[in-house]
């Protein structure tokens, strides 16, 4: 793997420490991105992994262990804060949380205007940014926001964050709440993002199909652990781990992995769609095969 981008080294966060409701939410977690990578984090609720990713851009700071990104050390008390959350964007599970103005083309165009940019080089980031998510510029920018769908705030929340263009986009359940047809073209917009824009994404998701769509490797989460990590490919076929920890594998595993424990030589750690049709129209010519010499 290239020189990381974002290291995390034995980081340990405890909540209301010293109180009777103290409860340990990290427990020691390593965990390492490359510059342009796709990296998604799972594990069932309460695992840690919000608590994770809060740290990237310095909403908690580390109590134990460390966080270093491009080049920050997250421990260092004179860490200009303001300069990391420009390097790393997060965006949150709920849009509501992050938009605030009135006109969504004056909530996107807030970041940058904090920060003295012109308004000539605002408005170009806001219509790219916009355009990037799937919000024509020219129709949007005077809409209330409160008028917005639930995909559209998500894409307004996103934009955001792009138009302060970080080098790490982190997601927190981008998806959750959309229709299907939303769903599908937000995935989309964040695989172009990581894919043709070069931008390096980590997102924490409960859909296991997403993660086999957008990412290069999986980190596992389980009581504050990183307790599995490597490729969809490694990762979705080791279905009895994950079933260990409650977590499911994508439709495609699952159908593979009935196949196998029917007996046929499928590959289970053929997780892609395409990949999978393949191994299940092997299995289906096989069939078809045995039916007809059976005939004979």
């Amino acid at each position: 793997m290239a020189t990381p981008l974002l290291t995390v080294e034995g980081l340990q966060h405890v909540y209301m420490r010293g109180t009777p409701f103290e409860h340990q939410a990290l427990a020691g977690v390593d965990l390492e991105v490359a510059e342009g990578e796709c990296v998604a984090v799972i594990g069932r609720t309460g695992s840690g992994k919000s608590t994770l990713i809060q740290h990237f851009n310095g909403l908690l700071r580390p109590q134990a262990g460390r966080v270093v990104v491009a080049g920050q050390d997250l421990s260092d008390p004179k860490l200009d804060v303001r300069a990391l959350r420009r390097t790393v964007g997060l965006v949150f599970q709920n849009p509501e949380d992050q938009i605030f103005e009135k006109l969504v083309g004056d909530d996107i165009a807030y970041g940058p205007l904090k920060q003295g940019l012109s308004i000539q080089e605002v408005r170009r980031r806001a219509r790219w940014a916009m355009e990037m998510v799937g919000l024509p510029f020219a129709e949007f920018k005077d809409r209330e926001t409160f008028a917005l769908s639930g995909g559209e705030k998500r894409k307004v929340a996103l934009a955001g964050i792009l138009v302060l263009q970080p080098k790490v986009l982190v997601l927190d359940e981008p998806t959750a709440g959309l229709d299907p047809r939303s769903r599908h073209d937000l995935l989309a917009r964040i695989r172009h993002l990581n894919r043709q824009e070069g931008l390096t994404v980590v997102f924490v998701s409960h859909n296991m199909d997403e993660v086999a769509l957008l990412a290069d490797r999986v980190y596992v989460m389980a009581e504050g652990r990183v307790v599995l990590s490597g490729s969809p490919r490694d990762i979705f076929a080791d279905a009895d781990r994950l079933a260990e920890h409650r977590i499911g594998t994508p439709e495609t595993v699952e159908i593979l992995h009935r196949l196998r424990a029917l007996g046929y030589a499928v590959d289970t750690r053929a997780f892609e769609p395409d990949a999978a049709a393949r191994e299940i129209l092997g299995v289906v010519g096989a069939k078809r095969g045995e039916t007809a010499r059976g005939g004979v």
